[in-house]
This record gives structure tokens, C-alpha cells and sequence, in this order.
């Protein structure tokens, strides 16, 4: 069975690979700590200190995994073999809504490092999959769940 590919930009593998090393050199060691310093209290089966740190613990090591799992199987994003006006991953669009003009601009990228309050977008959201492959100046449809949004391209960046 193929495992599953995780496409993102270069940036956004660099950034899982920090988050990674931050959890495993420092999260780790310190939780390992306060398990040990909340034995000390005795009687683990009414240790709240002890039941918080087991629990941390379990969530950080499951972190590992994925962040583990998403950086070997890491697709990074090349957009130089695409047209400079075309839309793909990697790539920043600006939009406007027709027919009021509201511009609106997003970062295309996987959904490993996709951002929505950064204004990165996974390319599996429904505008991302309706931009992708679309020039400079052409009008797309986009359909949301509030309904379809006609909208224009005008900008397209790397």
C-alpha cells in the first residue's frame, strides 16, 4: 500500500522539522521530569500531577509521529516548471469577487503547513481546488457552502 504524500513548500517542511526537534530536545526531556518528580509524591493513582504529565506525554509522543510521518513522506512543492500566470501549489493569488470587486489573497499549500489566519490555504479546500490550474485574468467558479462565488484572477506570484 502507498502511503500518503505531503505536499508542501520547502518553508513548510523547515518548519515541521523545527517543531520536531523542539519537541523531541526540550518537550520531551521535561515531561519526563515532571513524571518523575510527581512519583516522588507517592500515590499515583490520586496524583493528579502524575495523571497531567502521563497525558501531555502521550499527546507530544503522538506529535512526534505525525510530524515524523509528514517529514518522510514530504512532497516538496515546485512551481518553476509552471506557466509564471498559472495558478499551483506554492503559488500566492489574489482574487476579486465578482461583480463587487472584494479582493481577497491566498497562499496555495498542502494541508500539512496550511494556515487559513495566515492566509495559506490547503489545496484540498474547495477555492484552492477551483484556482488551481487557472491563468491570470480568467474569471472561476468557485462553489462554497454559502453557495457560488464567480471570482477574477489578478494576481498570480511565486
Amino acid at each position: 500500500m502507498a502511503e500518503k504524500v505531503f505536499p508542501m513548500t520547502l518553508e513548510g517542511k523547515q518548519k515541521l522539522e523545527n517543531e520536531l526537534e523542539e519537541l523531541i530536545m526540550k518537550k520531551r526531556p521535561e515531561i519526563v521530569e515532571r513524571i518523575k518528580i510527581a512519583r516522588s509524591y507517592g500515590d499515583l493513582s490520586e496524583n493528579s500531577e502524575y495523571e497531567s504529565a502521563k497525558d501531555e506525554q502521550a499527546f507530544v509522543e503522538g506529535r512526534i509521529t505525525t510530524l515524523e510521518n509528514m517529514i518522510r513522506f514530504a512532497q516538496i512543492i515546485d512551481s518553476e516548471g509552471v506557466d509564471s500566470d498559472e495558478v499551483s501549489l506554492g503559488k500566492t493569488v489574489t482574487f476579486k469577487e465578482l461583480p463587487d470587486g472584494e479582493e481577497e489573497t491566498y497562499t496555495i499549500v498542502g494541508s500539512a503547513e496550511a494556515d487559513p489566519f495566515a492566509g495559506k490555504i490547503s489545496n484540498d479546500s474547495p477555492i484552492a481546488q477551483a484556482l488551481l490550474g487557472a491563468h491570470l485574468g480568467e474569471e472561476v467558479v468557485i462553489a462554497t457552502p454559502g453557495g457560488e462565488m464567480k471570482v477574477e484572477i489578478i494576481k498570480v506570484e511565486n
